[in-house]
C-alpha cells in the first residue's frame, strides 16, 4: 500500500468500509512501517469471502493485495496445561541428584581402602642402575631394536651452578637507531 494511506482519512475509511461489507465487527490495525493493513475478521468465512473478492483491488492509487492468515490456536487448556503443539521434556524416568545427600544412607559403612600395590621387580631394576653405565632392557632381536638406557653422573655435586653469560645485543637494522650508537652492555 502507498504510504498516503496512512495519513489521509478519507482512504482509511473507503478501506474500512469496504471490508465492514464483510464483517461489521471487523478490526483493522495501521502498520505504517511496513505499509501493510491487517483486518482481523470475527469469522474466517467472511476473512475467506474478502480474500477473493478484494484481491487486487484498486483504493485511491494503490492497489490492494490480500492475504489469508488463520489464527493459530493452541490444544492445552487454560488450567496452565502446556499446548500439545510445543514440544515436551521426557517424562523423568530418574532423578539425578545436583549434590550429594546430607548424611549417608542407613546401614552404610566405610570401606577399608587396599594398600598400595608396591612392584618390588621395578624398584630392584631401579636400584640396579649406575651411574655411568649402559643398561639393555631389551635385547635386539631381527624385527625389534634393544633398548638400552644410559644413566647419566650429576655433576653438580659440589653445589656449584653454572653460570650462563650474558651476550651483547645486535645492532638495529632500523634506520631510525642508526644514527644513534650501539648500545653497550649492561651487568
Amino acid at each position: 500500500m502507498l504510504s498516503n494511506i496512512f495519513s489521509d482519512e478519507n482512504q482509511k475509511n473507503q478501506l474500512e468500509e469496504i471490508f465492514h461489507h464483510f464483517d461489521e465487527g471487523a478490526s483493522f490495525q495501521y502498520f505504517k512501517s511496513f505499509r501493510r493493513v491487517r483486518v482481523n475478521f470475527t469469522n474466517p468465512t467472511a476473512a475467506a469471502n474478502a480474500r477473493i473478492q478484494c484481491h487486487q483491488t484498486k483504493i485511491g492509487e494503490s492497489i490492494v493485495n490480500c492475504y489469508f492468515a488463520q489464527p493459530i490456536t493452541s490444544t492445552g487448556s487454560k488450567d496452565g496445561e502446556t499446548s500439545d503443539t510445543y514440544l515436551q521434556p521426557p517424562s523423568p524416568v530418574r532423578q539425578f541428584l545436583i549434590s550429594p545427600p546430607a548424611s549417608p544412607p542407613v546401614g552404610w559403612e566405610p570401606v577399608d581402602e587396599a594398600q598400595p600395590c608396591i612392584n618390588y621387580d621395578l624398584l630392584a631394576a631401579l636400584a640396579k642402575l649406575t651411574p655411568g653405565e649402559a643398561h639393555e632392557l631389551h635385547p635386539p632381536s631381527r624385527t625389534q631394536p634393544g633398548i638400552v638406557v644410559h644413566v647419566c653422573e650429576d655433576q653438580n655435586t659440589e653445589g656449584r651452578r653454572l653460570k650462563i653469560v650474558q651476550t651483547r645485543r645486535p645492532d638495529s637494522m632500523d634506520s631510525s637507531s642508526s644514527s644513534s650508537p650501539p648500545s653497550s652492555p649492561t651487568s
